[in-house]
């Protein structure tokens, strides 16, 4: 049985994919470094602010604008007053609830963000105490660190853990920390989500899938 279950936030559990990869590009774009909302999605989805800066300051061959992160935070809390949770996530987390199975949360967002994100859906009281972020490690997705992190801090081994990603990022980091991933297909394309155990397309699937295990 599934010792700890390690849930990503963004594309998992609220539906904040979209609006924040949207956000992204707009500011690269008037920063002098044209992306779109698709590209955005390709080369940012799962990673941290910290790696956006140095991958496209490397683009652009000069500084982005010091404000960028703090602009794109205010536009995305303010876009969370609309926020949403994944379709089907909460049933999940009650079905674990009522297994007892335990699971967290471990993104490569802010503290700031996660809070403010499980705030607007709801959930913060689920996953409070269990909250992980890139912030806390040195090294954030692909590597491996924020799930090790996360199941240390909580007593699990690497080998009882599962993660449920969607991004390719993720999947990279639950692989190299020797836990099994499932990859949720909801935004991503199938097929660069491959090295997952198992990718599945409909959260409602999710807690089946877990039993399974």
């Amino acid at each position: 049985m599934t010792g700890l279950v390690i849930f990503d936030n963004d594309g998992v559990l609220v539906d904040s994919e979209r609006l924040a990869n949207t956000i992204l590009a707009e500011l690269l774009t008037e920063a002098g470094l044209p992306y779109t909302f698709e590209e955005a999605v390709r080369d940012f989805m799962g990673g941290s602010m910290a790696s956006m800066r140095q991958k496209t300051e490397a683009q652009l061959g000069r500084p982005l604008p010091a404000d960028l992160e703090d602009r794109y935070h205010q536009r995305l809390f303010d876009g969370f007053a609309h926020l949403l949770a994944i379709e089907g996530v909460e049933a999940v987390l009650d079905h674990l609830d009522e297994r007892g199975i335990r699971y967290c949360l471990a993104s490569s967002g802010t503290h700031r963000r996660i809070r403010t994100a499980l705030t607007a859906v709801g959930f913060l009281h689920r996953f409070e105490g269990r909250i992980f972020s890139a912030e806390d490690v040195a090294h954030g997705k692909p590597a491996p660190d924020l799930f090790l992190h996360a199941a240390a801090s909580l007593g699990v081994k690497p080998a009882d853990c599962l993660v449920v990603e969607d991004s390719p990022l993720g999947v990279a980091a639950a692989v190299a920390a020797g836990m099994k991933v499932f990859g949720y297909a909801g935004m991503t394309d199938p097929a660069k989500l491959s090295d997952a155990n198992t990718v599945f397309h409909n959260m409602t699937a999710l807690a089946d899938l877990i039993d399974a295990t």
